[in-house]
């Protein structure tokens, strides 16, 4: 699946880590792929599993909080 790379910013940021925001947006491309980018993702502390269940479950708004590691 991909998922814009300001959403996983925009993540990162709601959960007051603006050092990894900072990090990612240097590292993540601008579409980032959950099976391509899993590493990454993980790196930066989002289980691209749970990230998935949440964009199928409706969308990101708001229901991101336990993505984090």
């Amino acid at each position: 699946m991909n998922i814009d790379k300001n959403q996983i910013l925009e993540l990162l940021r709601s959960q007051g880590d603006e050092g990894r925001a900072q990090q990612a947006e240097s590292e993540l491309p601008d579409q980032v792929d959950t099976d391509r980018d899993a590493g990454l993702l993980s790196k930066f502390g989002i289980d691209p599993m749970e990230l998935i269940k949440q964009l199928g479950g409706g969308g990101i708004g708001g229901k991101l909080g336990g993505l984090l590691g």
